[in-house]
């Protein structure tokens, strides 16, 4: 018993790290109708651009903060402005497509700086804690505290203050908060800027485990996108709730069954949850006229 809390305690610090880059899935499809699929590439640049600030002699919190700012520009403003504005008119497809091919130019273009991996200093202290027999890591620990923190506080922004109102009702009806005068480009651009701060937080948390590599942002964007689905498309709660029902599946499978079947995890869940549910755990059912 155990070790199956000790699996449970672990795959919830890993799902906290799906449910963030997930929620920027949900945050951009509300807001703005957009399907990004290299979100697990844009935590993989936060995470080269620290480890370039550090190399500089820059502290982790200065290399982290300028990443943000960075990111922001580039992975906000610049994505917005050079690939979702002009596309947007044309459909979702041609989105879909665009998004697909920056991922495979952002991975191939790091791949050129060197192929290997490169570790990457973590927050927390390398310490074990034995609780009542369950033996749980500081690193699990604070990464499972701090991306909870960041996902709470990002749906308490979007729920309880003016901008974050504003935002919503730009999700719901983009003509009508237009009508009420809400600034409906900046809420979108506020939506994408969210987002890359997001992948930054998870570049942090994920990179001292995965290590920094060109490819690491395939998986997890794969499994955020399962998760997102999982959830509920719709829903920012159910990026939360998907993340970590991917987390605990790939570890309890991984011991359980065969470590071989790990990364299926997240296909099988999400090919259950489409099947039976497909507007997601917590997702709301949406009509479309044809």
């Amino acid at each position: 018993m155990a070790d199956f809390f000790q699996l449970l305690f672990s795959g919830l610090a890993t799902g906290s790290i799906y449910a963030l880059a997930a929620l920027g899935f949900t945050l951009l499809w509300q807001a703005s109708g957009t399907i990004n699929f290299a979100q697990g590439e844009f935590v993989m640049l936060p995470a080269f651009a620290m480890l370039a600030f550090a190399s500089f002699g820059m502290p982790m919190p200065l290399s982290f903060f300028l990443t943000i700012v960075l990111a922001i520009a580039v992975l906000g403003w610049a994505f917005k402005r050079g690939i979702v504005d002009p596309l947007f008119r044309y459909g979702m497809m041609q989105i879909v497509v665009a998004t697909i091919g920056l991922s495979i130019a952002m991975r191939n273009g790091v791949r050129l700086t060197g192929a290997e991996a490169h570790p990457f200093p973590s927050l927390f202290a390398d310490r074990i804690y034995n609780i009542a027999g369950v033996t749980v890591t500081q690193s699990d620990i604070g990464t499972l505290v701090l991306a909870m923190l960041l996902v709470i506080g990002t749906q308490a922004f979007l729920a309880r203050t003016i901008t974050g109102r504003a935002m919503q009702a730009v999700a719901q009806n983009t003509e009508s908060a237009s009508v009420l005068g809400i600034n409906v480009p900046r809420m979108i651009f506020y939506t994408f800027a969210i987002n890359a701060i997001l992948a930054c937080a998870a570049a942090l948390l994920v990179t001292p485990v995965y290590l920094a590599k060109f490819d690491m942002g395939e998986s997890l964007g794969t499994k955020a996108f399962f998760a997102a689905v999982i959830g509920g498309f719709n829903n920012s709660r159910g990026a939360l709730l998907g993340g970590l029902i991917v987390g605990v599946g790939e570890n309890l499978a991984a011991a359980y069954v065969s470590a071989a079947y790990k990364d299926a995890v997240a296909l099988a869940l999400f090919m259950v949850v489409i099947l039976f549910k497909p507007q997601g755990l917590l997702g709301r059912k949406e009509e479309r006229k044809v």
